[in-house]
């Protein structure tokens, strides 16, 4: 699975999840914010990738709101596949499967990216694809830790953990489909991102350097900041 010429380069949104913890009363990539869905700011944005030559977007089977609510996307570089799972490490193989049903080859690249990071700049997708084309095994933006960490038990400080080395890992994270397949497969429904699933192989994923604004929209807080910088990108 070196590097090849051929190939191409797919995005794969898994948006199939409840988002419990945002308060929302709807699925929290649906919420509106700055004017559109959190969704359809992400998928803008990776629509401005030119090297992207398709996004999937992996919804619940029982989705019904999508296209109403992302009117435009559906087309020659952007799919939807009803064929979320009961977790992310699910949907995504599901998507991958879907991916390959269409013509993705298992050398082809993909990218894989939280809808809920509805902040991501198509200049950032593009460090990831340059820093990672001729990598061995792929990699994902991330970020240092910058921050004293601490481990908590009853409510209280139970030790203060070594922050030296510690990085935050953001998405996209971009792998081949092949062995991402593979490593799915073998990690099993609760591996929390694709890289943790490649490493568990073995592999040993290249650290990109993200951005603070590229963080993952979970609680309610994280709405109205996220409200703020993009009307600022306005």
């Amino acid at each position: 699975m070196s590097p090849t010429a051929a190939s191409r380069c797919f995005a794969l949104v898994p948006c199939a999840g409840a988002g419990a913890r945002s308060g929302a009363a709807l699925p929290k990539q649906y919420v509106a914010v700055a004017g559109r869905t959190l969704v359809a700011h992400t998928l803008s944005a990776l629509e401005r990738v030119p090297r992207l030559v398709l996004t999937l977007v992996v919804l619940a089977p029982a989705d019904t709101q999508f296209e109403a609510l992302v009117p435009g996307f559906v087309g020659a570089r952007g799919a939807v596949a009803r064929r979320g799972g009961s977790t992310r490490a699910e949907t995504v193989a599901n998507g991958l499967a879907e991916l390959a049903a269409r013509g993705a080859a298992p050398h082809d690249w993909v990218l894989v990216h939280d809808a809920a990071r509805c902040l991501i700049r198509p200049e950032w997708v593009d460090r990831l694809i340059d820093a990672c084309w001729d990598d061995e095994v792929g990699g994902l933006l991330a970020l240092p830790v910058a921050d004293t960490l601490k481990d908590e038990h009853a409510g209280r400080v139970a030790a203060t953990v070594e922050r030296a080395g510690k990085w935050q890992a953001q998405t996209p994270q971009m792998f081949r489909l092949g062995r991402l397949r593979e490593a799915l497969a073998l990690a099993g429904p609760n591996v929390t991102d694709e890289a943790g699933a490649i490493e568990q192989q073995g592999g040993a994923p290249k650290l990109v350097p993200g951005s603070l604004e590229n963080f993952k929209l979970t609680f309610p807080a994280d709405f109205a900041l996220a409200e703020r910088l993009l009307r600022t990108r306005e």
